[in-house]
This record gives C-alpha cells, sequence and structure tokens, in this order.
C-alpha cells in the first residue's frame, strides 16, 4: 500500500522530531520548500503541514512559518505507542499463532530481538 505524499511529508517531519534533527521551537520547512523538493503541489504539502498542526505537533507564526511545539515528541510518542499497542503487537501475535509458536517462543523472540537493539 503506497503511503500519500501528504503523510509522507507528516511522518518526515515527526521522524526528524523523535530523531532530534528538530527540536522545541524549530522552524520546518514551509510548504513550497518542501513542493519544491518533492515536485508536489503546493496544496499538497501544506495538508501535511496542516494535519502536524491539528495534532498539536506544528504551531504557525503568520507570516514567518511554522514551527515545532514543545509538546510535540510527547504526541507523536504516544501515538506511536498506542499505534504499536493496538495494531503492531496484536498483528505480531496473530502471525506467531498461524505459525504454532506458543507464548514462551513468542517472548523469546521478544527478548533476543530487544536484546539484540542493545549493541
Amino acid at each position: 500500500m503506497e503511503i500519500p505524499i501528504f503523510l509522507q511529508i507528516s511522518q518526515f517531519i515527526e521522524d526528524e522530531i523523535m530523531s532530534g534533527a528538530l527540536s522545541s521551537h524549530d522552524k520546518v520547512p514551509s510548504m513550497n520548500e518542501f513542493a519544491r523538493n518533492m515536485e508536489v503541489n503546493p496544496a499538497t504539502a501544506g495538508k501535511g503541514l496542516n494535519a502536524l498542526v491539528v495534532k498539536g505537533v506544528l504551531y504557525k507564526k503568520r507570516g514567518v512559518g511554522m514551527f515545532v511545539t514543545p509538546e510535540a515528541k510527547d504526541i507523536i510518542t504516544q501515538e506511536r505507542r498506542q499505534h504499536f499497542i493496538e495494531q503492531s503487537v496484536p498483528a505480531f501475535v496473530k502471525e506467531g499463532r498461524a505459525l504454532s509458536l506458543n507464548d514462551e517462543e513468542l517472548s523469546q523472540l521478544i527478548k533476543e530481538a530487544y536484546h539484540a537493539t542493545d549493541s
């Protein structure tokens, strides 16, 4: 399934915030900059940016641009955590069951994957 461009723009900004590349009160690229760089209609870029304003991740300064809110990282973390709990975990468990993995085996896989990311 292909992700709509406006959502790709929103996700890009969210990823930049989560990685620390963008911090509280940092200015984000304008819709015209996104439109130019991604070769899309400015309205499409604006839709992606405005979706983040509605969620409280960005705020507008009239005539200046859009900026990261102080709460942005917490908002994104909570939303992604909720998605993980409601979508990713059940899908993981369902696939594990389809492969005849029991609870202990699933738990072991999680522990191994978790510790593999420590290095």
